[in-house]
């Protein structure tokens, strides 16, 4: 068969901006990312993408010596510091197996994280890494699914890191830290110190992560013969601005605790200058500890007890599992450990 037979019945950049009513350029800044587009034009280009289920040809980019193997870190938030380390792997790994790294953050919006999919998709990008904890829904499962088959299509990868799984055939690589067995042992420690009443700060109710490091929580009081009050389970975000609020919250409603477990340990500094604008002693006082272990937890005063999460490695393994495939590896579910890091801000109860 002749590379023109084989080409014939695909659609071309011409066909994609015909159907959209733009220019071919127009089409390839879209498609390319680098130039800004408007909103409505980006629209239009990506739904005459789906409807004629255009592929760029990197092949002849690939023959021109143009063009260098790329594969996408899509992360809902670019400033969080945990997500930040996980991005520093990726890059990393990528640079040394000669990839280029593309960093979509959506700030949440699932049509741009659709949209920016189906670009890397067009692109043949070798992988695509979505990051980070999500509502476990049906929605989820199925649109997150059309990803996984659209990207295998043309022999790309998707990878959840520190996402929910699909189920089995899916066509992903899922990899996860133990995001609940941290928080059990993190909370075990603080209940060995004599605590019996534990304030949990912790994120939105519908996201897994904040889910799996509540149960966490739970499963150690109730591993102890301890059934935790509700009244002391507070929801808010992984911010510090959410953990300075429920910290208040807390507070000033009178709540009886001698410590606190923090979702991640931006909320924990925000809790901990709570505590300190109340004239709370901490660990004299109250005992912290915090989740995540980035690196500015170390420099709190006190240093803040919390759990290791090893986010750079995750994103260097994402990257050399999803870059080390073959049509026939197997699909992988991965589980990283993580671990107590003690320090200073827990004590026994005073």
């Amino acid at each position: 068969m002749t590379r023109k037979s084989e080409d014939a019945g695909r659609s071309t950049i011409r066909d994609v901006a015909t159907r959209a009513g733009v220019s071919a350029s127009t089409v390839s800044r879209v498609l390319g990312g680098a130039y800004p587009v408007s909103s409505a034009t980006r629209t239009r280009v990506m739904r005459a993408v789906r409807e004629l289920d255009y592929v760029a040809d990197a092949r002849a980019k690939a023959i021109a010596g143009v063009g260098t193997p790329t594969l996408a870190f899509v992360l809902e938030d670019i400033t969080g510091p945990s997500f930040a380390h996980m991005a520093h792997g990726v890059e990393r790994e990528a640079t040394r197996l000669g990839h280029l790294c593309l960093v979509c953050s959506t700030e949440g919006d699932a049509r741009h994280e659709l949209e920016f999919v189906e670009m890397m998709r067009a692109q043949r990008a070798a992988a695509v890494i979505l990051v980070g904890g999500t509502a476990d829904t049906p929605e989820y499962r199925d649109r997150t699914r059309r990803m996984a088959d659209s990207l295998a299509s043309v022999g790309s990868r998707l990878v959840l890191c520190g996402r929910p799984p699909l189920g089995p055939g899916a066509p992903v690589t899922v990899i996860e830290y133990d995001n609940e067995g941290g928080a059990y042992a993190l909370v075990a420690h603080v209940l060995t110190q004599g605590h019996r009443r534990v304030l949990f700060l912790g994120g939105k109710p519908d996201h897994t992560t904040a889910q799996d490091r509540e149960r966490g929580y739970l499963a150690a009081h109730r591993a102890r013969g301890i059934e935790p009050d509700p009244a002391l389970l507070l929801h808010g975000d992984f911010t510090r601005d959410s953990g300075h609020r429920l910290m208040r919250r807390a507070i000033e409603a009178g709540l009886e605790f001698t410590a606190v477990v923090a979702a991640t340990d931006m909320v924990a500094a925000g809790a901990l200058t709570a505590l300190h604008e109340a004239g709370l002693d901490v660990p004299g006082d109250i005992s912290l500890a915090g989740y995540d272990d980035i690196p500015f937890a170390r420099d709190l005063h006190p240093a803040l007890t919390t759990v290791h999460v090893p986010y750079e490695e995750l994103g260097r393994l994402a990257v050399r599992t999803a870059l080390g495939r073959t049509p026939e590896t197997p699909d992988e579910h991965l589980l990283l450990g993580t671990h107590v890091v003690v320090r200073d801000s827990v004590g026994p109860v005073s």
